[in-house]
């Protein structure tokens, strides 16, 4: 494993630990060379999964794309990297126990939207303004009246 600060190629492991949902294993690594400490996750590949977007085109699942999302929502926000790593991890383990391998872009867009309620109103909000593409203020003051409500 290369080291991201110096690219050293020898690293050794100082903390291993499975994820809540047993998918992904976390490690510590520190570098040989700087002494800097970074982590790794590692996960099974598994390509299997389908979105169908809105206009019916498919396309493989990426969670990239979703973690980029998720951390543009959070942006600014007190939610750490391990928490969206965390978040995102959940919503594809949650995904894969889904009896379908293809997978409605709207019930994906729906899960994160639920997750982020949860996780952060703020983050929510920035996600459902693109995610439901508010068109104005008063779409803003309709989606926070629900929050409120709930």
């Amino acid at each position: 494993m290369k080291c991201p600060h110096c690219f050293h190629d020898e690293t050794k492991v100082v903390d291993k630990r499975e994820t809540e949902d047993l998918d992904t294993t976390r490690r510590r690594r520190e570098c040989l060379k700087c002494e800097k400490r970074f982590t790794t996750y590692e996960r099974v590949e598994s390509l299997d999964l389908v979105v169908i977007k809105k206009d019916g085109r498919r396309e493989a699942f990426d969670r990239e794309k979703i973690k980029k999302g998720v951390i543009k929502a959070c942006e600014k926000r007190p939610i750490s990297y391990e928490q969206i790593d965390n978040f995102v991890d959940k919503l594809e383990s949650d995904l894969r126990k889904l009896k379908t391998k293809e997978i409605q872009s709207n019930l994906i867009g729906e899960k994160i939207m639920n997750g982020l309620k949860r996780l952060d109103k703020i983050a929510y909000i920035r996600f459902a303004s693109v995610y439901r593409s508010f068109a104005d203020v008063t779409d803003f003051q309709k989606e926070l009246k629900d929050l409120i409500k709930k």
